[in-house]
């Protein structure tokens, strides 16, 4: 079935060049295109004199040089393989282009093969996943160690929050961020913790997370960059 697909893909694709195709008139020759000219020149010629644009002597002596004009034709080259050729030459490039790009397709895949490269990708990810976990575990172990006030442990909880961030765990990032600020508020980490809350909660503010933007506001100096981020959450929190 997937193949009765691909090819009525195909000619839907090629209808529009081939019905332009059909309806365009294909000038065989050099000749062809002089004689076709010379005569528009002269359908040209007569409605002038019948809208009396030019007078009949100058006529007379525009249709005389006209006519010999295509008489002078006859000494233009033909070109001898004729209309067929061009038009016969023209289809099979249309046919042969959709031909060649589906030999080109199977030299690399088919259609019934499965997406094989996500799989390995997938895993690779996995495991990628289980290695930071074990990094991340060993941060939390070192965080437990170190007393209470001492400088260090602001410093690692924000950075345990930015490793949980990176994954999209937002969760466990405001939840080391929110540790952060217990041991030395900083408005930015507040901000910052408050942003993962709600990515964590689907883009609802719960009133904590609301509380958690007004306090980083009140406290973020005039220039902040993230200043009117943090009134659009607000606000945004007001009409949920």
């Amino acid at each position: 079935m997937i193949w009765i697909g691909i090819c009525l893909l195909g000619v839907i694709a090629l209808l529009p060049a081939l019905v332009s195709f059909r309806r365009t008139t294909l000038l065989r020759d050099e000749r062809e295109t002089a004689l076709v000219l010379h005569q528009a020149q002269l359908a040209e010629l007569e409605r002038d004199l019948v809208e009396g644009m030019i007078a009949p002597s100058e006529h007379d002596s525009a249709r005389l040089e006209i006519q010999r004009r295509v008489l002078g034709t006859d000494m233009l080259p033909a070109f001898v393989a004729g209309k067929g050729a061009s038009t016969g030459a023209i289809t099979a490039a249309l046919i042969a282009l959709p031909v060649a790009a589906i030999g080109l397709y199977l030299t690399v895949g088919h259609p019934s093969l499965p997406a094989q490269p996500l799989a390995p990708r997938l895993v690779a990810l996995q495991r990628e996943d289980h290695r930071n976990d074990a990094i991340i575990d060993r941060l939390r172990d070192q965080l437990k160690q170190i007393p209470a006030g001492d400088p260090s442990l602001f410093q690692g909880y924000v950075l345990l929050g930015q490793a949980e961030a990176g994954r999209d765990h937002y969760a466990a990032a405001a939840q080391a961020w929110r540790s952060a600020i217990e041991q030395h508020f900083d408005p930015e980490v507040a901000a910052r913790a408050a942003e993962a809350q709600m990515m964590a909660d689907g883009g609802h503010i719960s009133p904590e997370t609301a509380d958690l933007y007004r306090r980083a506001l009140d406290a973020a100096p005039a220039n902040a960059p993230w200043r009117m981020t943090v009134q659009q959450r607000i606000a945004q929190s007001e009409h949920q």
